[in-house]
This record gives C-alpha cells, sequence and structure tokens, in this order.
C-alpha cells in the first residue's frame, strides 16, 4: 500500500512579465502629439496644460512641444493641503522634429553588415585556431627543441 500521495502538478512557479512603468520623457525633452509621457498606476503624477490621461492612468501629449514637471499645494478631499506633481507640456511653434535612435551594433556584426561580399547566415574571415589552455611556454619551447633536432 502506498504510503504517499500522488504528487500532482502545482499552478505556481511563473514569473509574471514587468510592466515597464515608470517616466518615458523627461523634463525639457521634446515630445510629439500623442508620445506616452509617464506610464503609472493610479495618479502619482497629474494632468496639466495639453496633456491627457488615459483609462490605465498613462499620461499622454496633446500639442508638439516640451515637457515640463512641477509640484504644486492643493487641498485634498480631507480639507488637508498636499503637494501634488503636476505633468504639462508647453507648446512650441515650430513643428517637433524628434532624432532616430542610434542603434548600437557590436564590432562582429557590423563588420559583417557593412562588408560587400559577405552574404547573411555565413562568416568570412580567417579562423581563429583554439589555442590550448594548458600549454605553457615551458611546455612550447620544449617542442620547439624537439623540431629544431629534428630538422638538423
Amino acid at each position: 500500500m502506498a504510503h504517499r500521495k500522488a504528487g500532482g502538478s502545482t499552478t505556481l512557479g511563473r514569473d509574471s512579465r514587468s510592466q515597464r512603468l515608470g517616466v518615458k520623457i523627461f523634463g525639457n525633452q521634446k515630445v510629439k502629439t500623442g508620445n506616452i509621457i509617464i506610464r503609472q498606476r493610479g495618479t502619482k503624477w497629474h494632468v496639466g496644460k495639453n496633456v491627457k490621461r488615459c483609462n490605465d492612468d498613462t499620461l499622454m501629449a496633446l500639442v508638439d512641444g516640451t515637457v515640463v514637471f512641477s509640484s504644486k499645494k492643493v487641498r485634498s478631499f480631507t480639507g488637508q493641503l498636499v503637494t501634488r506633481k503636476y505633468v504639462s507640456v508647453v507648446k512650441s511653434d515650430t513643428p517637433v522634429v524628434l532624432k532616430p535612435k542610434k542603434v548600437v551594433l557590436n564590432r562582429v556584426t557590423s563588420a559583417r553588415k557593412l562588408h560587400p561580399g559577405n552574404k547573411p547566415g555565413k562568416r568570412s574571415g580567417a579562423k581563429k585556431v583554439a589555442r590550448k589552455p594548458n600549454m605553457r611556454k615551458t611546455v612550447r619551447k620544449h617542442l620547439v627543441a624537439k623540431e629544431a633536432k629534428k630538422n638538423k
């Protein structure tokens, strides 16, 4: 007779995806219409001028311009003075042009892509010869001396 219950599977043990919350565009940075400024849960940051609060409390720019962060003392529903942080966008007269993000490649991939003779999936160039980790200088000197004797 069995003395232990059969072990069943468990529904636990998985990590959840991170939510990627926080400030996406900081103060004095350029912003275009529709850009997300802050992703948050609840209203840690409040809506200022030219900013809209979305369904999930995300703050979004309504006009092209520059992001400005400020804080202000306001009466809460209990009647106490509370310092609140506000996000607003100062509208710019000229249209905002954002620079494209730099794509940083490591040396190996960029060299492969830039060389005209390279085909995708193929590595070109001299292959490195693997060096044995236990080959010491003394051992190599010994081998070189043996080869010199053989050649004479």
